[in-house]
């Protein structure tokens, strides 16, 4: 009994470390707020769409140790597709990453050396912006940093998000979660 109780007591003492862990890494943006709608600069310019589709400035801390690399994703799990929209998929950033600049282009101009962007549903790499159907409810934007135990994914810039996505849920230590809104009736943030 004493041993099943020790192994109880093991298990519950590394879940509250995880648990304690996973809400050190965090991850903030000077160009949107968690909860909020999303700005102009981050909705898309086609499909009847107007904005700037600008890639936000995101700046992440408190990775889970034994981190080796960091990837970002951007998600709309509202899309009416069946399966959401990948926006954004970036990979292989190194460890030393904790911040991305805003207006990364689809070529990666801004990126660190090694780092990559898949391909996202709009069928190209680099940042796509919010552009939800005209009527629905304002969609969510999840702006996910993941951290990793490997230096680097076996992906290239074909890569779909949800390949991408494969990989990432076999190699995470944690995630630091930003949702952010749009609605094509609502107004934006400023």
């Amino acid at each position: 009994m004493s041993f099943l109780r020790n192994c109880v007591a093991a298990a519950a003492l590394t879940f509250s470390a995880l648990s304690a862990q996973a809400a050190d890494f965090t991850v903030s943006s000077t160009d949107i707020k968690d909860g909020q709608m999303l700005s102009i600069s981050q909705v898309f310019n086609g499909f009847g769409c107007m904005g700037a589709n600008r890639s936000p400035q995101l700046s992440w801390s408190g990775a889970p140790a034994g981190t080796k690399s960091f990837a970002v994703t951007v998600y709309d799990p509202d899309a009416p597709t069946g399966s959401g929209w990948w926006h954004w998929t970036v990979f292989n950033l190194p460890a030393s990453t904790t911040s991305l600049p805003g207006g990364i282009d689809a070529q990666g101009r801004g990126l660190p050396a090694g780092a990559m962007q898949g391909r996202t549903d709009f069928g190209s790499s680099g940042f796509g912006g919010a552009c939800p159907p005209q009527g629905d409810k304002p969609h969510r934007y999840q702006f996910v940093i993941w951290a990793l135990n490997t230096e680097k994914l076996p992906l290239d810039a074909q890569a779909s998000g949800a390949m991408l996505g494969f990989f990432l849920n076999a190699s995470a230590l944690g995630q630091a979660r930003l949702t952010a809104y749009y609605g094509r009736d609502l107004p934006h943030a400023k």
